[in-house]
């Protein structure tokens, strides 16, 4: 059976009166089959539709997947799982792809069966909300947490009840935002413990980093029109010719499988007079409101991990930029662990990230003995 995509599928659309409804309260449900490799798996999922919050704080509604595990026992452990789904197109939504959509979810997976093999319940957030804000970072913060508290009420399960959050590359920028906003956002929450990996701390750093390269350039339209996007920022008036062309061609796809741009630079994309990307009105607001740090300060214990194939980073992400981020938060108190793989690229940093994102929050659950890392920052 052909699956209904989000823009024509009516559970997506909130119903009457929806938006009065406080963030992380659930709108409407359904138990569906999972289908992530596009062959239908004998487990089933509630997906929920939920109230959240935009970049600036006005209503939203997103939809999270809710996959208990086939057995367990003891008491309830929550995993928030941030997909890396990269998307200006709701085609590409964890929702829809972990049910056969678009393809299908294998990466993601592999990781969640890990998780579920553990015994954990894992929630998947469609965290880019109704605008799929790619890039916005205090949206999919606030539609992560907003996913948990979902979560929690479809399981009937009490705010105390222990919850980590992992989340690599664009799936890192959701944790990242959900673990500085949790204290002020969802303080009820019991967050114990964050696993983020391939950061972009600073999205300017990124800008600069992948601008030309052969392979990753490709990210740096999806990411200023998903950014754009989630701050009601126009950029028509500041693009060339080309970058306009370019931004209609990548209006409703996701990276993974989009137009691809190798070498692309981003002086390519804008007007002569707008070649000071930093200069343009509205977006030097957007880089200072993504940059990592600024939000607030998590309490939950931390694990960062990035890689670093070239003395700079991993060909998206500046290492230095991650281990400063470490650094700063173990001034601020917070216990963090921040582990570099050498020679490795983005891909493979993020295939050494998830088993030791994975012990690392089963030990958390566990309440193991957690020994600071900031010691060996200090270095």
């Amino acid at each position: 059976m052909t699956l209904a995509s989000p823009g024509d599928d009516p559970f997506y659309r909130g119903p009457d009166g929806w938006p009065i409804s406080a963030p992380g309260a659930v709108l409407r449900t359904r138990t569906v089959p999972l289908a992530p490799t596009t062959v239908q798996l004998p487990i089933e999922a509630t997906q929920v539709l939920y109230a959240t919050t935009d970049q600036f704080g006005k209503p939203d509604a997103t939809v999270a997947t809710v996959i208990r595990p086939p057995s367990a026992s003891g008491p309830l452990r929550l995993v928030s799982y941030q997909s890396a789904y990269d998307s200006l197109s709701a085609g590409c939504d964890p929702s829809y792809a972990l049910r056969g959509g678009g393809g299908g979810a294998p990466q993601d997976a592999v990781i969640i069966a890990g998780y579920l093999a553990a015994g954990l319940t894992v929630v998947v957030s469609d965290y880019e909300g109704t605008k799929l804000a790619y890039g916005a970072g205090r949206l999919s913060g606030t539609a992560t947490l907003d996913g948990i508290r979902a979560a929690l009420h479809v399981l009937d399960a009490p705010a105390k009840t222990p919850v980590g959050m992992s989340g690599f590359s664009g799936g890192s920028i959701a944790t990242e935002f959900a673990a500085e906003l949790a204290p002020s956002y969802a303080p009820e929450l019991n967050i114990v413990g964050v696993t983020a990996g391939g950061m972009p701390v600073d999205m300017a750093d990124t800008i600069d980093y992948v601008d030309g390269s052969p392979q990753w350039a490709l990210v740096l339209p999806y990411v200023m029109q998903g950014a754009a996007r989630g701050f009601d920022l126009d950029l028509t008036p500041y693009l060339s010719d080309y970058g306009r062309d370019v931004m209609a061609q990548i209006a409703d796809h996701c990276v993974s499988n989009g137009p691809q741009f190798p070498g692309l630079h981003l002086s390519q994309l804008l007007s002569p007079e707008y070649q000071n990307y930093r200069a343009i009105p509205g977006f030097a607001h957007i880089l200072t409101q993504n940059r990592m740090g600024d939000t607030g300060t998590p309490t939950a214990p931390m694990l960062f991990g990035a890689g670093n194939a070239d003395g700079i980073g991993d060909g998206v992400i500046v290492a230095a930029g991650e281990r400063a981020l470490a650094t700063e938060y173990c001034r601020r108190g917070v216990t963090v662990q921040y582990l570099e793989y050498p020679g490795s690229n983005h891909l493979l940093a993020g295939a050494l990230f998830v088993p030791t994102a994975q012990a690392f929050l089963i030990d958390r659950f566990a309440d193991a003995p957690l020994d600071s890392g900031c010691s060996q920052l200090d270095r």
